[in-house]
């Protein structure tokens, strides 16, 4: 077999310099690869709270896969704030454009004979639409528990920002998000003393 190079992996390397939330001062500044690691682990999480509790059937291992991507075009994009990205149906139109065209440079960095293994992973839209619901929620409780953490060392700039997310979550109307934000979101508050003082109390006791 031919010598085969390619880039993607160097580009996805480079998630961990492009910053979020940056029309906000920040106690704890969050990279897009730590986010998608988050949005990852609250995506498998929720696939499987459907599964267990709600009758789903979702391959929880792909959602996660999906969620690991979900925003690597910002690798050529950079991060959008929200409020600039849904300013008005232009800037957005045009920003999924834009977002399509690095879909499309990212999946061609790759060995031919893998594209089709990443094309559902980089476009969004082969995605099944219950992934998607499931990954979208998953955003959104990263970036509430992104905003409690802010709020929580002092930063009342996430003050609107937490709780136009809380109504987002709850405008979901997704039991397995509710079970989520019930059974762990509370325990994301705590410190280290608090954590294994509730686990403590925790052991030994099913759900």
């Amino acid at each position: 077999m031919p010598a085969i190079s390619s880039s993607f992996y160097a580009y996805l390397s480079r998630l961990r310099w492009i910053k979020r939330w940056g029309l906000k001062r920040n106690a704890h500044e969050e990279n897009v690869m730590e986010h998608s690691w988050e949005v990852a682990v609250i995506a498998h999480t929720l696939a499987l709270i459907k599964n267990r509790y709600f009758d789903g059937q979702l391959d929880a291992n792909a959602v996660a896969t999906a969620a690991l991507y979900h925003d690597v075009t910002e690798v050529i994009t950079g991060d959008l704030p929200t409020p600039i990205k849904y300013h008005s149906p232009a800037i957005l139109g045009a920003y999924k454009q834009i977002e399509q065209q690095a879909e499309t440079e990212l999946l061609n960095l790759l060995p031919g004979a893998l594209r089709e293994d990443f094309r559902s992973f980089i476009q969004h839209e082969n995605l099944p639409d219950v992934h998607q619901h499931i990954i979208k929620a998953a955003d959104k409780i990263s970036a509430y528990l992104k905003c409690q953490a802010e709020l929580k060392a002092g930063n009342t700039e996430f003050e609107m920002a937490a709780a136009q997310l809380a109504q987002n979550i709850h405008e979901l109307q997704q039991p397995e998000v509710v079970f989520f934000m019930q059974a762990f979101a509370p325990s994301c508050g705590l410190t280290l003393d608090g954590l294994m003082q509730k686990s403590d109390a925790e052991k030994g006791r099913t759900l």
